[in-house]
């Protein structure tokens, strides 16, 4: 007969590799905020009662890091009596073939089943019609969930769970919830455990005000900001704290734009100073710099690692994706600006913009090298994401995209491009990767932040190891990476052969000691580096263009990138 307490399992799938394996590590990088919130969400459900007096275990777990056995889990639910609800969190376009992949194998089984995430919501959003994957999924019984799950939202779907009546659709993206006093991001510290960096994550604002053409987040979050209170950031940090959680990734697109930045840095710095200190990476916009004491009480609050958005160097092609916030006159005292805290910088940089060529992005590169004090870039390729104008306007138009959802994870090319070919633009995301993290540059890194006294040593070397050798040796983007590489013989895409058990193990345990020695080797040597340099008594007098402050008409930003958008604004400012 079992226990009879309902069990819900929420999976947040990775995506296949392109071999059509699952992209697992033994340990992972970046938490998943989509799992934690839904935790969060089904936890506060359940204390409610939504499920009457029926008893409910939940389950989270996430697939970069975990094994994700359908035939296991079944079983599981079965020996508890044979009730359960399966929901698929936080499916992005790439991980959507995985999702359904599962999704099919709990449906034989007869359990209710849901996928939510930003395909889903994008798709929905931007489309007139759901596309063929959608239309399969609701086809096998499975609910589309659209929108944001707070405000009881989930009630709905936990409920026609338990009777085995799943909707077809749970559409709520016409209205945002509210999240000041919403249910907390909370994942167990088990699942935090297997994060390599033992961070785990929260968000404190969603929606954005931009109108970038390559962004999801304004069509499924909405242009209208909301903002969790100080007092949820509270719990956030205590709760956490009782499983011994610190450190955080604060995924909000844009904290500069959050109205309640200060409140919230006011907060930590009290939480602090009564014993519970936090450590926080962060995302901001190239303007935060402006807003008086931003950086200085960011600081203060925990925050050591940045990402900006910073998508490119070149003005034209930053006004033609209407990201008209990034001033390039800006930039140098931006970074110098974040610099005068020991913080690390990483920054989004995207390839492929229409009049992008191979010859100008490695310019651009070079000018960035030189001009920019980046610790280290997240080379992208522009890619048409369903839930976006662009993907919209390629799609309303019939131009080609790969319809291989996979390789949606910014780091494949799915697009043609109008100045470059197929082979011209993949030639040129590689060799930008190879030069900015080339020995010479890495070693100006290093300088860098020596010269600058930043106590940032160590975490530079390791981000350097994991950017340069993701990409290098695993073919992915550091953000999805981890340690030790995780195959499974008998996980493949539903589309390929399972391989014979020879060849596989043999190209699998190759391919492992490869990439372990690789990075093995270049960890030592920036090692080697960085005590060479920490030697040199002369290490503080190390200066170069990036770290030296000028006006902005010297900035070779302005001058090599031949931009329009910028020489007219110069003499508009002069004319004035």
């Amino acid at each position: 007969m079992g226990t009879g307490r309902f069990q819900i399992w929420l999976i947040k799938p990775t995506r296949y590799d392109d071999d059509g394996y699952p992209l697992q590590w033994w340990r992972s990088i970046i938490p998943s905020n989509s799992l934690a919130c839904l935790n969060g969400i089904v936890g506060d459900a359940l204390a409610r009662g939504v499920l009457g007096d029926i008893p409910a275990d939940v389950h989270s777990i996430d697939e970069i890091h975990d094994h994700v056995d359908p035939a296991r889990i079944i079983r599981d639910i079965r020996r508890h009596g044979g009730r359960g609800f399966i929901g698929l969190v936080g499916v992005q376009t790439n991980q959507y073939p995985r999702a359904l992949d599962l999704a099919r194998e709990f449906r034989k089984a007869g359990l209710p089943v849901s996928i939510g995430g930003f395909h889903v919501s994008g798709c929905i959003s931007m489309l007139k019609e759901l596309p063929p994957e959608l239309v399969e999924a609701q086809t096998l019984g499975i609910g589309l969930f659209a929108g944001e799950a707070e405000d009881g939202r989930i009630d709905e779907v936990l409920q026609d769970a338990l009777h085995g009546q799943m909707k077809p659709l749970y559409d709520h993206l016409k209205e945002t919830p509210n999240l000041d006093g919403a249910p907390i991001p909370l994942m167990p510290k088990g699942q935090v455990a297997k994060n390599i960096t033992r961070y785990s994550s929260f968000d404190l604002g969603r929606g954005c005000p931009f109108e970038c053409s390559f962004c999801t987040i304004i069509n499924v979050q909405g242009r209208k900001s909301r903002f969790r209170s100080a007092d949820d950031l509270e719990a956030i940090v205590r709760t956490n704290a009782a499983q011994g959680i610190d450190r955080f990734f604060l995924t909000d697109d844009n904290f500069a734009r959050n109205r309640n930045w200060e409140a919230f840095c006011d907060r930590l710095i009290a939480l602090k100073d009564q014993g519970f200190p936090v450590r926080l990476i962060i995302q901001v916009d190239t303007l935060a710099h402006e807003i008086p004491n931003f950086i200085d009480k960011c600081v203060a609050a925990g925050a050591d690692q940045i990402f900006i958005g910073l998508e490119n160097v070149n003005a034209d092609s930053l006004e033609g994706a209407k990201k008209r916030q990034n001033r390039v006159e800006d930039y140098r005292a931006m970074f110098l600006a974040w610099k005068r805290h020991p913080i690390f910088i990483t920054c989004g940089y995207i390839i492929g913009f229409p009049n992008d060529t191979y010859e100008s992005i490695q310019r651009d590169i070079e000018i960035l090298k030189d001009e920019l004090a980046v610790d280290t870039i997240y080379l992208n390729y522009l890619t048409p994401l369903p839930g976006s104008e662009d993907h919209r306007r390629l799609h309303n138009a019939g131009t080609w995209m790969d319809p291989d959802l996979t390789k949606y994870d910014l780091n494949h090319r799915v697009t043609h491009h109008p100045r470059m070919s197929d082979e011209e633009w993949e030639r040129a995301y590689r060799d930008a990767h190879r030069s900015f993290y080339s020995w010479e540059h890495m070693e100006r890194v290093v300088k860098r932040l020596v010269a600058l006294r930043s106590n940032k040593r160590f975490t530079t070397i390791n981000r350097l190891v994991a950017y340069r050798e993701a990409v290098r040796l695993e073919g992915v983007a550091k953000l999805e990476s981890g340690y030790f590489r995780i195959k499974r013989r008998e996980q493949r895409r539903s589309d390929l052969p399972v391989e014979m058990f020879v060849p596989f193990h043999a190209k699998y345990l190759a391919h492992s000691v490869a990439a372990l020695g690789g990075t093995l080797l270049t960890y030592a040597r920036l090692r080697l580096m960085l005590r060479r340099i920490m030697r040199d008594p002369k290490r503080f007098d190390y200066v170069d263009r990036a770290i030296t402050p000028v006006e902005a008409e010297d900035l070779h930003l302005l001058s090599d990138t031949r931009s329009t958008v910028y020489a007219d604004r110069r003499r508009e400012k002069a004319a004035a």
